[in-house]
C-alpha cells in the first residue's frame, strides 16, 4: 500500500511536469540548459530566504505560539519575494545570455524566443518547487504508519500531491506572464503575478482544511493558465486546432523563435 501512494502521488505531483519535459525540452539542449539554470536560481532564492528566516527565529525565539506563526508567515512572504527577486534576475540574464548567443550565431534571428525562455524558466522553477515540497512528504508515505489512524485526515499525501501539482503548473504559467511583463513593461501585470504567488503561498496556512486550500489554488491556477495561454500568442482557433492535431506550429517544440 505504502508503494502505491509513493507511486500515485509521485505522478500526480510530477506526471504532467515530466510529459512537458520530455516533450517539448530534451530533445533541445539549450532549452534543457536553461530549464537547469531556472531550477538553480530557485534553490539559491531559497537558501537566502532559508538562512534568514533561520536568524529571525534565533533572534526572537521564543516559545509562544504566536510569535512562532508570526515567524512561519514572514518566512512564507520572504520566500515568495525572494523568489520574484530571482525570477526577475534570471530574464536580466536571459536577456544578455540571448544576446549572446545571437551574436556568435550565424543567424538571423535569437536561438530561442522570450516566450520559450519564459516557459522554461517557469518550469525550472516549478519542478525545483515541488521536489523540494514534496520530496520529505513521499519519503513519509513509504512507511512505516499509517497517515489517518489518531484521527487526522487520510487524504494527506493526495493533497499534497495535487497542491505540489498546482504550483508546479502555476510556475509556468507565472514565469510566462512575468517575462511577458518585463518585456512590455506591464508593471500591473507583474504585481498581480506577486500576488497571486502570495496569495496560494497563503491558503496553505488553511490546512489541514485541504479543501479550504486545494478549490481557491486551482482556480487561481485556471485563471493564471487562461491569462498565460493568450499571453504566449494562443486563441481560441489555434487551441481548437491544437486539440484537433491540426495545428503543428502550436505546440512549443515547433514554434520559431520570435
Amino acid at each position: 500500500m505504502t508503494a502505491a501512494v509513493f507511486i500515485g502521488c509521485s505522478f500526480i505531483a510530477f506526471g504532467p511536469a515530466l510529459a512537458l519535459c520530455v516533450g517539448t525540452i530534451a530533445a533541445e539542449p539549450l532549452r534543457l540548459l536553461f530549464l537547469i539554470a531556472g531550477g538553480f536560481f530557485w534553490l539559491v532564492s531559497l537558501l537566502l530566504s532559508s538562512l534568514v528566516w533561520f536568524i529571525a527565529v534565533q533572534i526572537g525565539g521564543s516559545n509562544n505560539a504566536s510569535v512562532k506563526k508570526n515567524l512561519l508567515i514572514f518566512g512564507v512572504v520572504l520566500s515568495v519575494l525572494l523568489q520574484e527577486v530571482f525570477r526577475f534576475a534570471y530574464y536580466k540574464l536571459l536577456k544578455k545570455a540571448n544576446k549572446g548567443l545571437m551574436t556568435i550565431s550565424q543567424e538571423e534571428t535569437m536561438p530561442i524566443s522570450v516566450r520559450q525562455l519564459s516557459y522554461v524558466s517557469g518550469l525550472g522553477f516549478g519542478i525545483m518547487s515541488g521536489v523540494f515540497s514534496l520530496v520529505n512528504i513521499l519519503t513519509d508515505s513509504l512507511g512505516p504508519g499509517t497517515v489517518g489512524i489518531y484521527g487526522d485526515s487520510p487524504q494527506y499525501f493526495l493533497s499534497s500531491a495535487f497542491m505540489t501539482l498546482a504550483i508546479v503548473l502555476l510556475h509556468i504559467f507565472w514565469g510566462i506572464v512575468f517575462f511577458d511583463a518585463c518585456e512590455k513593461k506591464k508593471w500591473w501585470a507583474l504585481a498581480l503575478v506577486i500576488l497571486s504567488h502570495l496569495l496560494v503561498s497563503g491558503l496553505t496556512f488553511l490546512n489541514p482544511q485541504y479543501e479550504g486550500n486545494l478549490v481557491p489554488s486551482y482556480i487561481i491556477m485556471m485563471l493564471m493558465g487562461t491569462w498565460a495561454f493568450f499571453t504566449a500568442g494562443g486563441s481560441l482557433r489555434n487551441l481548437k486546432l491544437c486539440l484537433m492535431c491540426r495545428d503543428k506550429d502550436f505546440l512549443l517544440a515547433n514554434q520559431r523563435p520570435r
